[in-house]
């Protein structure tokens, strides 16, 4: 019996990887981390610079510690990962490391991201009702909808642990009417990604 469930799984897994192949998914996973790469080391090459030779990066992060507050900082997090992840969460993970609790700001913003994710995907469940917002996002989003329908949860999970849009794929879950139960099980990779970029981060700027 052990043999035979063995061999089911197997046989399931092999099925599962040829409709990736099939689909498309592995080509699109690597031109999706071409895509995203090059901002990120971008991002990354201009913090180092301004490190070295515009202002020292403890102390630009001391600075936000002294003269704005943990909520404000947040906040402004919470925002940008909710419309699209328009500020570098590389930055606020570097910032959680100055302040009094580096593991409860960074575990913080973790769920704040993952609150964001959940938001974009309210959003996406939203625009189903506003048939203007409903075709505008239809058009931009055809091949995010697309992909979504067609990877569903994984596209889900590889939105959560890579440096991809995560956003975006919560939003065309939403879109897709994805069980809510499903996305949050799949998001939970967030966390995941945070802890690993917490501990990469947090040995450069210590």
């Amino acid at each position: 019996m052990g043999s035979q469930s063995g061999t089911k799984k197997k046989n399931r897994l092999q099925l599962l990887h040829q409709y990736y192949v099939y689909t498309g998914f592995y080509t699109f996973l690597k031109d999706a981390l071409k895509k995203a790469l090059p901002p990120i080391l971008f991002v990354v090459a201009a913090i180092v610079l301004i490190h070295y030779f515009v202002i020292d990066l403890n102390t630009a992060l001391q600075y936000v510690i002294d003269n704005y507050s943990n909520l404000l900082v947040l906040t402004l997090f919470f925002v940008s990962e909710s419309i699209l992840g328009i500020i570098p969460p590389e930055l606020f993970i570097a910032w959680s490391d100055k302040t009094s609790n580096p593991i409860l700001y960074l575990s913080l913003i973790a769920l704040l991201s993952y609150a964001g994710g959940a938001v974009s995907y309210f959003t996406g469940r939203a625009a189903l009702k506003i048939p203007s917002v409903h075709n505008y996002l239809e058009v931009k989003m055809e091949k995010h909808l697309k992909n979504a329908r067609k990877w569903g949860g994984f596209l889900i999970l590889v939105g959560a642990l890579l440096p991809l849009p995560f956003a975006v794929a919560s939003l065309a879950a939403g879109m897709i009417r994805f069980e809510f139960k499903y996305w949050a099980l799949f998001g939970l990779a967030r966390f995941v990604r945070y802890a690993i970029y917490g501990a990469a981060i947090f040995s450069l700027v210590s």
